[in-house]
């Protein structure tokens, strides 16, 4: 059970939903968004919450998601139905994209973590029953090509029509274009004139003056009148055929269609099955996608009414705050058993109300099967109803005030409340005399918690915090105040009630001191005491939990300290043995070498029987020797020997760019004066020139440009490393195969198309789609013209008439093509 009706709006839930439909790729998808309901059965929001879990690990794994040709055909399955209906062949192109993008979803689903366990084991489930007769597929690339036309041997039949039109069209071409050529050469046409198209006849545009020069029939003339355009006589009845070839041919196509409908049909229920699970994973890819941008996961789930949330963060001002690179203050909270009610009070523009939000917004979302941004060890518990009051409710139609709508909440509140419920109060017991409404709201209070519900007030009633003191159940709780700089902090402390400050905001405010004086008289010692010892007691609690970060810092670096003296010492008696068994080491090598010198030089001189010339030579070997050796003697520092080192000079020379003063024209390189980016001039006139910067377009006056010597672009291409400097799993989940530019002007609406081709290209997504407007059909040709210089454009078309027509344009990509 949901209170009131409008729930979803008073907890901002609604745009939620609309970020939902808007990450979801087609039609089918937006349904599910749509439909997303709460619900209070714990099993089915623990498949829920898995399987969206499962699909947010796809996107942090940047895994290749199948995510295009997402169609929607149930319009065209609820025609064709009946008997001797069909569907047109750009239809069957869309099934069967979308059938094979079914097919694929299925495989990458069925992917196994090992022999016994199925990577994502939710999603897998969704894929059974799903059936697909490869027949279908078949049949369907049986009769249509890949540019989703009829195909000429798609029936005995349809290719002789077709083969005989071809040659039909090429006899009147070659003819229309002989008189043509001749009537050039009589002067009966202009020199410069072409064939002209009329009523999907080529014709002759002939001066009014000669069109009884050449026998045939006028299809139209000029806005002017001057010019006839004439059908020849000898191919009039050529192409009178050719027409009746083509009305033969769309009847043979119709019954072509008719058959495979026919052959279709039985099948419909299974496909129905498999368009659902389609759209199904498309939604749980968006609620994956929405999940991702708000940095939300998945708490542990518990089948009991409570909650225990850690730096939980309202997902729409976590968003906002995002894009405005600000700080949003999470939030911890927990309601039990023991715990049921927190009563928060503080200051105006504490935070009160968006931690009042955030309970409502986050548990309703969690409730819908949706992730939620807090931390994954964060337990989440199920209501069977939630009930929220916030905010004016007044009704003129009903002649309700402000406080007596709230009153008639309260009703609904004590009337249907029970331990399985969380209600959530804003400002409780405002809208009246203060006195009476806070005892209506203690009272009210005292009923709720004697119904074991769970809920968050918030309240500036000091009755009210006083209760939360004294009732088992409830309890106190504020948003801290800093009272140096005189700002809220936003933060939940749960065990005592806040001060309002109204006094010291008054003050710094500008209120006159002896207003303030007055009014701390009317307010009475009593109330103006009680609200000073909240504000002293958390003064003195705030004092407490510095002194306590503090020492545990203090406690933190002397530990720290520590280690690091341990682990330096135990690494240095480590070096220590090394060095010293090193040394060891290097010594016997030394005296064993040193050994077998002597002995060998003593050997050699009684040998020599002490020859002068043979005793100098070996002693300056020994000599050598032992130079040697202390050339390569042991390193005290490093324990081991020396060794020669080559220096080696590492220079480093960054380019000159060099100027040129000649004029700019197309194909140079530029910059602008004072820049370092380097553009290429795409085109120029008198005085600006188009520039390329990257993949941006820019248009520059040509006085403020710098023309780059080749010499000093070529050693740039030398010298330049080029780094990316964007990350492409974002890029790719952010990327959206939808693109609107409406309302942008020629220019503008080109170098998104183009950065948005580009992004696809990156990323190997192949169809997308660009929604223009209709209009003058300026934007749309502009557009239509930049597609064609792209090489791996393989098809720009219309979107279907019932999904924009011409005011979007369909793009397919053929990534071979370089």
């Amino acid at each position: 059970m949901l209170y009131p009706p409008n729930f979803e709006e008073k907890t901002g839930f609604n745009q939620i939903r609309e970020m939902l439909g808007e990450a979801c790729i087609s039609s089918l998808g937006r349904s599910y968004a749509d439909k997303l309901s709460f619900s209070s059965n714990f099993t089915l929001i623990q498949r829920l919450l898995e399987q969206t879990e499962e699909f947010r690990q796809i996107l942090l794994d940047n895994e290749q998601y199948p995510a295009t040709n997402y169609f929607d055909p149930f319009h065209i399955f609820d025609r064709i139905k009946l008997e001797g209906t069909f569907a047109e062949p750009d239809e069957l192109g869309e099934i069967r994209a979308s059938l094979i993008t079914i097919q694929e979803v299925i495989r990458f689903l069925e992917k196994k973590k090992n022999e016994e366990q199925y990577k994502y084991p939710q999603l897998k489930e969704l894929t059974e029953n799903i059936f697909i007769d490869s027949a279908i597929l078949n049949e369907t690339d049986r009769i249509i090509d890949e540019k989703n036309q009829v195909r000429n041997n798609a029936s005995q039949e349809l290719s002789a029509i077709r083969r005989r039109k071809a040659e039909l069209e090429n006899q009147a071409s070659r003819r229309i274009n002989q008189l043509f050529s001749q009537a050039k050469k009589d002067g009966w046409v202009a020199s410069d004139s072409e064939l002209a198209l009329r009523n999907g006849r080529l014709v002759i545009p002939v001066p009014v003056a000669f069109k009884r020069k050449i026998k045939g029939f006028v299809h139209d003339q000029s806005s002017t009148g001057q010019t006839a355009f004439l059908e020849p006589e000898e191919v009039f009845e050529t192409n009178n055929e050719i027409r009746q070839l083509e009305l033969d041919e769309r009847r043979e196509i119709v019954r072509i269609l008719k058959e495979f409908a026919d052959f279709l049909r039985p099948s419909l229920p299974d496909l129905k099955s498999a368009y659902q699970f389609l759209g199904k994973i498309d939604f749980i890819r968006a609620k994956a996608k929405v999940a991702f941008e708000m940095d939300a996961q998945k708490p542990r789930l518990t089948n009991k009414s409570a909650l225990k949330w850690i730096r939980a963060k309202h997902p729409l001002l976590w968003l906002s705050y995002k894009k405005q690179k600000k700080h949003v203050e999470p939030l911890n909270i927990e309601l039990n058993e023991h715990q049921r009610i927190i009563v928060i009070s503080g200051p105006n523009a504490g935070g009160k109300s968006v931690c009042l939000k955030t309970v409502g917004l986050l548990q309703y979302m969690l409730q819908c099967g949706l992730l939620v941004p807090m931390l994954d060890y964060s337990e989440a518990g199920i209501f069977q109803k939630l009930f929220i009051d916030i905010g004016d409710e007044q009704s003129l139609e009903n002649d309700l005030s402000t406080y007596s709508s709230h009153l008639a909440n309260m009703k609904q509140f004590l009337k249907n409340c029970n331990n399985n419920s969380l209600f959530l109060i804003d400002e409780f017991g405002a809208g009246t005399e203060p006195r009476i409404g806070g005892a209506i709201a203690e009272a009210i209070l005292n009923k709720l918690s004697e119904k074991n519900a769970l809920g968050v007030v918030t309240t500036h009633y000091a009755n009210l915090k006083v209760l939360a003191g004294k009732k088992e159940g409830v309890v106190n709780g504020s948003m801290l105040f800093d009272t140096q700089q005189m700002k809220p902090l936003y933060r939940l402390k749960t065990g005592t009630p806040g001060s309002s400050f109204a006094f010291e905001i008054a003050r710094t405010m500008g209120i006159p001191s002896d207003v303030l004086k007055n009014a701390e008289l009317i307010a009475g010692e009593k109330h103006v005491d009680f609200d000073r010892q909240l504000q002293d007691l958390e003064l003195k609690k705030l004092e407490v939990e510095e002194k306590e970060k503090q020492l545990k810092s203090g406690d933190s670096f002397l530990s720290e300290m520590i280690d690091k003296y341990q682990k330096l010492n135990s690494e240095l008696e480590q070096r220590k043995n090394e060095i010293l068994n090193e040394a060891r080491r290097e010594a016997k090598i030394i005296l064993a070498d040193s050994n077998r010198m002597i002995e060998k030089t003593i050997k050699e001189i009684r040998e020599s029987s002490a020859d002068k010339e043979k005793t100098k030579k070996l002693r300056e070997e020994l000599d050598q020797f032992t130079k040697q050796q202390q050339v390569d003697s042991i390193d005290p520092e490093t324990g081991t020997r020396n060794q020669k080192k080559k220096k080696q000079k590492i220079i480093s020379a960054k380019p000159v760019i060099e100027i040129e003063e000649s004029p700019i024209s197309k194909g140079d390189y530029v910059r602008i004066k004072g820049q370092n980016t380097i553009g290429e001039v795409m085109e120029t006139d008198t005085k600006n020139a188009m520039v390329a910067f990257g993949t941006i377009l820019m248009k520059t006056p040509l006085k403020r440009l710098e023309k780059i010597t080749r010499q000093s672009i070529n050693k740039l291409v030398k010298t330049t490393k080029v780094k990316y400097d964007f990350d492409i799993n974002e890029k790719a989940t952010e990327f959206n195969p939808n693109l609107d530019i409406r309302g942008n002007k020629v220019e503008q609406a080109l170098i998104k198309a183009r950065r948005f081709v580009d992004d696809a290209v990156l990323l190997g997504i192949k169809n997308l789609k660009i929604v223009h407007g209709t209009g003058d059909g300026i934007l749309r040709e502009a557009l239509r013209d930049y597609l064609k210089t792209i090489h791996e454009v393989r098809r720009a078309r219309d979107e279907h008439p019932d999904r924009g027509g011409a005011g979007c344009t369909l793009i397919e990509l053929d990534m071979t093509k370089k």
